[in-house]
């Protein structure tokens, strides 16, 4: 994280007593990336937080992949893997589907309406992307309010639940890392703050703000993690609720940051990708799409030029307005597109011509570029609609 928190009771010096008002010692817990040597938070807790009862196998959703082969540009219709009705009974954690995923990034997608359960992710970071609906992202930290458009960033063994708001379904694309999330460092000053050129800044992260007591005994949590046959699940029994922080400081935590205070960097020719990055991870990126003014050159394309991704596979999420390049594909709110290296792309026919004089885009999506190759989900497999790949030459395949 760019910039330390403290939320709640610690004590003046770290690593010294903390005592509650019976008198009783706090448990100190630090919580830190990369051994010592990265960012970390430490946790002051009522119970020892090492302390579980009972542990059991868990199996978390499908994670199984296969290769994108013969290679094609897909179109993955997410929507469609979710009845009218589903999301009653369906919560954020479980019932996620995998879309796409490689050893460096899983991306899912969920329509909800139930809490979940306690839940933590120790394989790696976590940023879901609300596309629509509000609740509440509790969290060992504190609690989080989300609503349409947040990123919510979530470090990687973060105990928490999601609940959404009642009545309504709550939308989110999950793209769960193998390591960490953070802004990009060429925003970033040598110490870690966000600098005058960023698309964003400190102001507009939001993290908890007080601590979160709950109480309880013979606590479930269910927690994914690895094995060296892969990724599977274990469920942890706590004698005594996780939820005990009275305090902590430092500069690792869960925060949110909404789409709407991304500033788009804009130019008299087409600007390439990195200028709508939001955050970065090992071999991948998350880019931002939001509506802007755009290319103001008299004689400027404003859709992007035909490129082939020499390096990387890019996924599109479309979640808001018109994306103008894929107009005439199929793509609408809710698809999600691959273009994977190896497969050089761009408009779609009419729309590099189209665009000619057009000053506003108005269109939101969420792009994550990879640079290891992608493969199929179970939920990419149950959704692609088998005939994008030919859309540039009117359908035929």
């Amino acid at each position: 994280m760019a910039y330390y928190r403290q939320v709640g009771s610690v004590p003046p010096k770290r690593h010294t007593q903390h005592r509650g008002p019976e008198g009783t010692l706090r448990y100190e817990e630090l919580m830190g990336e990369e051994g010592f040597s990265s960012d970390s938070s430490l946790l002051y807790h009522v119970n020892i937080p090492s302390a579980i009862v009972d542990a059991q196998p868990w199996q978390p959703p499908d994670v199984a992949t296969v290769p994108n082969h013969p290679l094609q540009p897909r179109h993955f219709q997410l929507p469609k893997l979710f009845g009218t009705d589903d999301w009653k009974g369906t919560d954020v954690v479980t019932g996620r589907r995998l879309v796409l995923g490689n050893a460096d990034v899983r991306l899912s997608y969920v329509v909800a309406g139930t809490p979940s359960a306690l839940y933590r992710n120790a394989i790696g970071d976590e940023c879901v992307y609300v596309e629509k609906g509000d609740g509440v992202v509790e969290t060992l930290f504190g609690s989080l309010p989300v609503t349409t458009g947040d990123f919510v960033v979530l470090p990687r063994n973060t105990t928490h639940r999601w609940i959404p708001t009642d009545g309504e379904p709550f939308k989110a694309y999950c793209i769960e890392s193998s390591t960490h999330i953070s802004p990009p460092k060429r925003y970033l000053s040598k110490y870690g703050q966000l600098l005058e050129h960023s698309p964003y800044c400190e102001r507009d992260l939001h993290g908890p703000t007080e601590p979160m007591m709950a109480e309880g005994d013979d606590v479930e949590v269910f927690v994914k993690h690895r094995t060296a046959a892969g990724v599977t699940g274990t469920r942890f029994l706590y004698p005594k609720h996780p939820f005990d922080v009275v305090g902590w400081d430092g500069c690792l935590y869960p925060y949110t940051f909404n789409v709407s205070d991304f500033e788009p960097i804009t130019g008299r020719v087409h600007q390439p990708p990195p200028v709508h990055q939001v955050f970065e991870s090992t071999n991948f990126v998350i880019c931002a799409f939001v509506p802007r003014k755009v290319d103001y050159h008299p004689l400027s394309i404003p859709v992007p030029y035909y490129h082939s991704n020499v390096d990387s596979d890019e996924v599109m999420f479309y979640c808001g307005g018109n994306y103008e390049a894929r107009k005439g594909s199929g793509i609408a709110q809710g698809s999600v597109s691959l273009h994977p290296g190896g497969h050089p792309h761009g408009p779609q026919p009419g729309a590099y011509e189209r665009s000619v004089g057009v000053d506003f885009f108005d269109e939101l999506a969420v792009m994550v570029d990879t640079f290891r190759p992608l493969e199929l989900g179970e939920g990419g497999r149950a959704s692609d609609d088998g005939k994008y790949a030919w859309t540039w030459v009117g359908g035929r395949g």
